[in-house]
């Protein structure tokens, strides 16, 4: 199983409306490095859901129940989107300000590369924000 984070504005589409949907095609990536992580999900994998700009956390668990299929939003060229649902909102949202400060998690595409909306985590990464999220932030 492969690990993994994906960005989206709650405005846009956040944590509450992937649960009310029960699942949702994430569509919209637009990016040549993060299209390659899409390819690269497989079913079953996990899947953090960041909410960007407004919040800036972690805030849920996800699970990919489809492999890379064509975007169907897409007006041109060769962009595919997987299909996710819901698994577990975190108990405590994970701040971008606590990945910061956790020097195991230096190496994340969340701080070194922060416009990436889709990444990959290593299953060590992804423990660590679980555990995380699973007690208040100091």
């Amino acid at each position: 199983m492969n690990h993994w984070l994906v960005k989206s504005e709650p405005s846009a589409y956040s944590w509450d409306d992937l649960v009310q949907d029960k699942k949702t095609a994430w569509t919209g990536v637009r990016n040549f490095q993060a299209r390659i992580h899409l390819r690269s999900m497989r079913r079953g994998d996990r899947v953090f859901i960041y909410h960007s700009v407004v919040g800036k956390c972690v805030v849920g668990e996800a699970e990919v129940t489809k492999e890379a299929f064509p975007d169907a939003t897409a007006t041109e060229g060769d962009w595919v989107c997987v299909e996710i649902k819901p698994l577990q909102p975190l108990r405590h949202p994970v701040s971008l300000e606590q990945i910061k400060a956790d020097d195991r998690l230096s190496a994340i595409g969340l701080i070194r590369q922060s416009r990436l909306s889709v990444m990959p985590l290593s299953a060590e990464e992804y423990r660590i924000i679980l555990n995380l999220g699973k007690k208040a932030a100091a």
